[in-house]
C-alpha cells in the first residue's frame, strides 16, 4: 500500500473498531487506542472479556459495535490485535457489517483472511502498527 493510500484511509476514517483491545495499560492495544482517541477517532472496543476500556463500553463482537453507531455510520477500520490464526472470524464479521478496511497490527499476518477481505472489497493492511503509521504520516518529528 502506498503512502498516499494510507494517508487517504486515515484521513477519511472516523470509526475504528479495535478487536482484542486490552484493559491493561501496558499492552500495545491499549496504547494504540489511547493514541487514536487523542487524535480524534471514535474507538469501539471489541473484547467480550471486558466491560469497559478507557471509559468506553466494550462490545462482544463487531456486529454489536456496528449496531451502537448512529444510523448511517459505518466502521471504517477494523484494527485486529489477535493471534494470526484467530483473524478469519473477525474478517467474516467485518464483511457482514460493511467495514471498509481490515488492519492487522504488527506481527499479525493471515494471508487467507487478507485474500477473503480483498475478495469482498475491503482494503487490507497487514503486519503494521496503526499508531506508528498515523504518527509517521501526520505527526511532525514522529519517530518510528
Amino acid at each position: 500500500m502506498t503512502t498516499e493510500e494510507l494517508t487517504a484511509i486515515l484521513t477519511h476514517a472516523k470509526n475504528i473498531a479495535m478487536v482484542g483491545l486490552s484493559a491493561d495499560p501496558t499492552r500495545p492495544s491499549h496504547q494504540v487506542a489511547k493514541y487514536l482517541l487523542e487524535h480524534g477517532y471514535r474507538v469501539l472496543p471489541v473484547n467480550p472479556n471486558c466491560a469497559q476500556v478507557l471509559s468506553l463500553d466494550c462490545f462482544s463482537d463487531l456486529i454489536s459495535a456496528k449496531q451502537a453507531l448512529p444510523v448511517g455510520e459505518t466502521i471504517d477500520i477494523v484494527d485486529i490485535f489477535r493471534k494470526s490464526e484467530l483473524v478469519m472470524p473477525h474478517v467474516e464479521e467485518a464483511i457482514k457489517i460493511g467495514a471498509k478496511v481490515i488492519w492487522m497490527q504488527e506481527g499479525v499476518v493471515n494471508e487467507a483472511a487478507a485474500k477473503r477481505a480483498r475478495d469482498a472489497g475491503l482494503r487490507v493492511i497487514m503486519n503494521m502498527c496503526l499508531m506508528k503509521t498515523h504518527g509517521h504520516l501526520f505527526t511532525e518529528n514522529y519517530i518510528l
